[in-house]
């Protein structure tokens, strides 16, 4: 008991033997981070004598997938999520909208600053999304300085979820960073990784970021194994790192993922040229998951920018990295084909592991439903901006919102054991 209530781990508790009958029945592509080993961690390691406050974040991009699994549209499915985690012990219940906005918007004040520097910076342009743990661990472990240089630094929603509850969440709790238990529910088994990065720990306070990330399957299986009735749950709204209720569910611009193309490049059309672009055209090259976008003026290509998912793709970027001739200036990268909504951690079915086809085209319809916001329009970023980070060029804003990237060893260390989940 903490402050008058009660701070369980019962659904880590619970979850323990599903997950591990789960890692049984099917490979999981993360290395040596199952979820048995996650779950049989956390229930060690989210004690009540130490941890005052359990936070769970839910990525936009896992909704979707219980929209699907549940049969409701996604707004009611993340309620009855919502529900299900608060019966079960958690206290805070978050989206990850709200950090994304900020990953957003940081992104494209670097892009302005780089393509403004770009005939005296040879690593300037092109620049490459910094969203997908697994393009980021590609590229450090294998691609080095070809393209580390190349990274926008700002961290992902993920990692700027991770300072918002232990930073500035915690000081409105009154707690210290240690003191809360921080967990995200992604689509991608990926993320596991990247929450283990060493600069996402604090050595000082012995804290993570991100405690622990557990995937949409992940979660779903634990409420099959307790036959946990949808209809029974209470539908919970989600709670606000403001602390004021929310407002509704919004997505940001993208076929699946947080839209960081489109985003920049529409704040870079307005802020360099002065165009208001209302309607991106994608146009396919290779396949659906290798796409350019291109700005013209008076016959005039003033941007092209790409998008590229997947890793045969990937593999087609470097190559052309290697013989110079990238023309784009700015390239959104992610690992997975298809995008985020497309995770393994997700979208697999159940015989073979492969890719769910008709479960993903159901997730991109349910996701599409949900109203766009642009996070230069939401007054929550603004007040954060200058409450929690000082303002947005502030030291404040750089340490926590951005991050560096450099080559690393393929034999670097793996995670310590008390992290492995």
């Amino acid at each position: 008991e903490a402050n008058g209530e009660v701070v369980t781990v019962q659904f880590l508790l619970s979850a323990t033997n599903a997950m591990s009958a789960l890692h049984t029945a099917r490979l999981m592509p993360c290395s040596c981070l199952t979820s048995s080993c996650c779950l049989s961690v956390l229930a060690q390691k989210c004690d009540v004598s130490k941890h005052k406050a359990l936070v769970v974040s839910l990525c936009p991009q896992s909704l979707p997938f219980f929209a699907v699994k549940f049969g409701l549209d996604i707004t009611e499915a993340t309620h009855k999520l919502c529900g299900f985690l608060k019966s079960l012990g958690v206290q805070y219940v978050f989206d990850t909208t709200l950090a994304a906005g900020f990953s957003i918007l940081e992104s494209q004040r670097e892009f302005v600053q780089r393509y403004r520097r770009r005939h005296h910076d040879s690593h300037a342009l092109p620049m490459f999304t910094s969203s997908c743990p697994g393009w980021i661990r590609y590229s450090e472990r294998v691609l080095g300085s070809l393209v580390t240089p190349h990274i926008c630094t700002a961290r992902s929603p993920q990692q700027i979820m991770g300072c918002l509850v232990k930073d500035y969440f915690a000081k409105q709790q009154k707690l210290s960073p240690e003191k809360v238990y921080h967990v995200v529910v992604a689509p991608c088994f990926d993320k596991k990784l990247e929450a283990v990065r060493e600069e996402f720990y604090n050595s000082l306070l012995e804290s993570r970021d991100v405690d622990c990330v557990l995937t949409s399957g992940e979660i779903y299986y634990m409420m099959e194994r307790a036959k946990v009735s949808v209809e029974e749950l209470d539908s919970v709204l989600l709670d606000h790192v403001l602390g004021e209720a929310g407002d509704g569910l919004v997505r940001h611009e993208g076929r699946g993922s947080e839209g960081f193309l489109e985003h920049v490049f529409k704040h870079a059309a307005k802020e360099l040229f002065g165009l208001d672009v209302h309607e991106i055209t994608y146009k396919t090259l290779r396949n659906r998951d290798f796409q350019e976008v291109t700005l013209e003026r008076d016959g005039e290509t003033l941007l092209q920018f790409a998008a590229v998912y997947g890793f045969r793709n990937i593999q087609t970027l470097v190559h052309r990295m290697r013989k110079g001739r990238v023309p784009y200036q700015l390239v959104e990268v992610l690992s997975c084909p298809g995008g985020c909504l497309s995770g393994r951690g997700q979208a697999e079915n159940e015989v073979g592991g492969r890719v769910d086809k008709n479960l993903v085209q159901q997730m991109e319809e349910a996701y599409s439903s949900l109203p766009v916001r642009l996070p230069e329009l939401n007054p929550a970023l603004h007040t954060l901006y200058q409450d929690w980070l000082e303002g947005q060029d502030s030291p404040q804003a750089s340490s926590m919102l951005h991050t560096q990237y450099r080559h690393q060893s393929q034999t670097a260390h793996t995670p310590p054991p008390h992290i492995q989940w």
